[in-house]
């Protein structure tokens, strides 16, 4: 891999690198570069491990995950929702290992209030179905809530496959609160990270209003660019409209853009 050019991925709580679909594909060939999709400890082939409780934590379980691969920085980073967490703590903490950073619907303490980061309407069947549920109910729920084309006719086959994935490499309750916890203690520095920033939302996201990605471009003077029907997993809802801003990005064009598009 050429370092300079390559791709790092990283996804959000309890999900994995299967769950990008064909996106990483999709990207490789776009970018006509390398990428490099990762899971957190406890999620995915790494499921049997014991996830980290901090994003401290989880940026040295990839840091170190990309040294055994033999993959040097410098770094670009490709992160959605509690992955973006932990990709702007890595640019914060290594400043030289990161150049570029997308980060897809985040949010921040203290910049964002807590309401605005977590719907509060969302709180009861996120603690009853994270906690207590089947795999099968709690995938129909993360699949409600981070997706905006739920009700489209592909959503009886990513269910399945999405259960399917749950079903295979288990994600223990236990390491569903290290995860939780990590993401709730985690608090932002003051100063945005050196490297290139690019925001993207989705306007529809019902898990994490897109507020939070307002404020954090207006603090940061960053590029911000929202999809006006896309939910919070945007490279599920629209992969090709996520490849089209960075591609968009990279080249330097316009600083800042509302897209009309209809979702794919």
């Amino acid at each position: 891999m050429t370092a300079t050019t390559g791709w790092v991925l990283l996804r959000g709580l309890m999900r994995e690198q299967r769950h990008w679909g064909d996106f990483p594909a999709r990207y490789q060939v776009a970018l006509k570069t390398p990428l490099t999709c990762l899971d957190f400890a406890g999620n995915g082939h790494l499921h049997a491990r014991t996830s980290a409780s901090s994003v401290a934590g989880m940026v040295q379980d990839i840091r170190n995950q990309l040294r055994q691969l033999g993959i040097a920085p410098p770094y670009r980073v490709l992160a959605l929702s509690l992955g973006a967490m932990v990709a702007l703590e890595w640019a914060m903490a290594y400043p030289a290992e990161l150049e570029k950073i997308v980060l897809i619907n985040t949010s921040l303490a203290p910049f964002n209030p807590f309401y605005q980061r977590l719907r509060p309407g969302n709180y009861p069947a996120l603690l009853r179905v994270l906690l207590t549920g089947t795999l099968a109910q709690r995938e129909a729920l993360i699949l409600r809530l981070t997706s905006a084309h739920y009700g489209n006719e592909r959503k009886a086959a990513i269910l399945a496959q999405w259960i399917s994935y749950a079903r295979q490499y288990r994600v223990t309750r236990a390491n569903i609160v290290r995860q939780l916890l990590a993401a709730m203690r985690y608090r932002a520095g003051p100063e945005r990270p050196t490297a290139d920033l690019l925001l993207l939302a989705g306007q529809q996201d019902s898990l994490v209003n897109m507020a939070c990605s307002q404020a954090l471009a207006q603090r940061w003077h960053c590029p911000l660019r929202l999809h006006p029907g896309a939910g919070h997993d945007l490279p599920l809802d629209d992969p090709t409209w996520v490849i089209e801003q960075i591609t968009d990005w990279l080249d330097g064009t316009s600083v800042q853009k509302l897209s009309t598009e209809s979702p794919a």
